[in-house]
């Protein structure tokens, strides 16, 4: 009776109790509306800041990736994560445990207890020695009836595949900061070189009307006006320093290193090349976004949890099996240990527990929800980062293209001024006008290439950077 018991409930693991998980169904557009020809254009590659062709760039992006401290604690969280799946799927398999006993006595016929003793020839007492042992293993496993122990152990795995994906989007956060800031210290030095240049041309313009004025031919509100000009664009020299320090300062942090050890040389956005990037098609994004992915993982592992939840409903059996060798001797007698083997099996079932299977279940069911609207939005924001980034990048170039344009106008312009101001054909207020206009064109142009060297930036990460082919 018993063993036909047991096939059965060995013929009973295997149950489940649903539900399986089915990918929820989303609303994918058919094309990006930010560009025309998406369908065509290939993803970036695993490396895509390597197009941006500046090899100091590439060194601070590998510094990141190796010691970036935000990195390195979500490796630490797949280490926890893996060994929660392990310990989750333990109870998959029996536990074994060995046991061990020895005792032993000495027990003598001349006691002071009063108990007759047997005494020798010669009066010597006589003492008998007694040993025992047992050496056993202990076998005990839970029938899995309902699925509950694989429920669990599906769950665990897949949060640890989501922590996995948690560390490829901090990976992109890292990377798309570093390459952020380094454009901002470019930029910066840039923004600082006109300024500069700006200085030296009003304060050579300031040499000319001094001489001017020792001759007569220009008088000292004129002078006056072209030192005011001069002062506030010296005065706005140290802000642009700092704009420069701080982002070198916000560096050291990003690549895991005190910002006193850090060495960054920068140079010019000019100099850099703006590689062609396009996103390809919405159906390919979610197979690259590490946060969708992790929003599904999650949601995988809730699905799990539901059904380790109605499992708790049902009974649980534990079987367990003992054998071993045990002897107990007197000194005088040997011979072989006794085998002893033995089987169990146990039955467990909460009868009443005020509601609180079913309120384990009710959460499940609530936090499947809430990863269900995640997951949602999670990918209506990867559509939106992807089309704000093709956006804020198409608008940029054509504001560059514009701006360049104008700043040619204003060049040419401060040019002519300066040859009249020369001449003494124009006054101070023509000159100053010309100085002003050159001065916002170029460095509105370096604020515009940077805006455009950031939305690049932006676009990579919104496509989940560079992973090769859609599995």
């Amino acid at each position: 009776m018993r063993a036909r018991w047991l096939a059965a409930a060995l013929f009973l693991t295997g149950c489940s109790l649903g539900p399986h998980y089915e990918r929820p169904a989303l609303d994918i557009p058919a094309a990006f509306r930010a560009t025309a020809d998406t369908a065509e254009a290939a993803w970036p590659a695993a490396e895509w800041w390597r197009n941006f062709a500046s090899p100091e760039l590439d060194g601070l992006i590998a510094q990141a990736r190796a010691y970036n401290t935000d990195l390195a604690a979500a490796a630490a969280r797949i280490v926890q994560a893996d060994a929660q799946a392990r310990i989750a799927g333990a109870p998959l398999l029996p536990t074994l445990n060995g046991t061990g006993d020895f005792t032993y006595q000495r027990t003598g016929t001349g006691s002071r207890s009063g108990t007759s003793s047997l005494r020798l020839a010669g009066g010597r007492s006589r003492y008998f020695d007694s040993r025992s042992y047992s050496i056993g293993l202990q076998v005990s496993y839970d029938l899995d009836f309902w699925g509950r122990n694989r429920a669990l152990a599906e769950a665990a795995r897949a949060e640890a595949v989501a922590t996995r994906f948690d560390q490829e989007t901090v990976a992109l956060t890292v990377v798309t900061s570093v390459a952020n800031t380094y454009f901002q210290v470019l930029a910066g030095q840039d923004r600082l070189r006109v300024a500069q240049r700006n200085l030296r041309d009003a304060e050579r313009i300031l040499g000319a009307f001094r001489a001017r004025l020792t001759v007569g031919t220009a008088n000292a509100l004129d002078v006056s006006q072209q030192e005011a000009l001069v002062a506030g664009q010296r005065a706005a020299l140290p802000a642009l320093r700092n704009t420069v320090e701080q982002q070198r300062i916000a560096l050291g942090i990003l690549v895991g290193m005190p910002p006193e050890r850090l060495e960054v040389q920068g140079g010019s956005l000019e100099g850099l090349p703006l590689p062609a990037v396009a996103p390809g098609l919405p159906s390919e994004l979610l197979a690259r976004r590490p946060d969708v992915a992790n929003a599904e993982a999650q949601l995988v592992a809730e699905n799990a949890n539901i059904r380790a939840a109605r499992a708790a409903f049902f009974p649980s059996v534990q079987l367990t099996a003992s054998g071993g060798l045990t002897s107990a001797a007197l000194s005088a007698i040997t011979g072989p240990g006794t085998l002893v083997a033995q089987l169990a099996a146990s039955l467990t079932q909460s009868i009443f527990d005020n509601g609180l299977r079913r309120g384990q279940l009710d959460q499940a069911r609530g936090r499947y929800d809430e990863l269900l609207a995640g997951y949602r939005r999670a990918s209506l924001q990867a559509f939106t980062d992807v089309e704000q980034a093709l956006t804020a990048l198409r608008y940029a170039a054509e504001q560059e293209t514009l701006e360049r344009a104008a700043l040619a106008v204003a060049q040419r312009s401060a040019d002519i001024a300066a040859a009249q101001l020369q001449a003494g054909t124009i006054d101070i207020i023509t000159s100053l006008n010309t100085q002003q206009t050159l001065f916002s064109d170029l460095d509105q142009l370096t604020q515009i290439r940077l805006a455009r060297f950031q939305a690049l930036v932006n676009l990579y990460k919104a496509l989940g950077g560079g992973w090769g082919p859609v599995p």
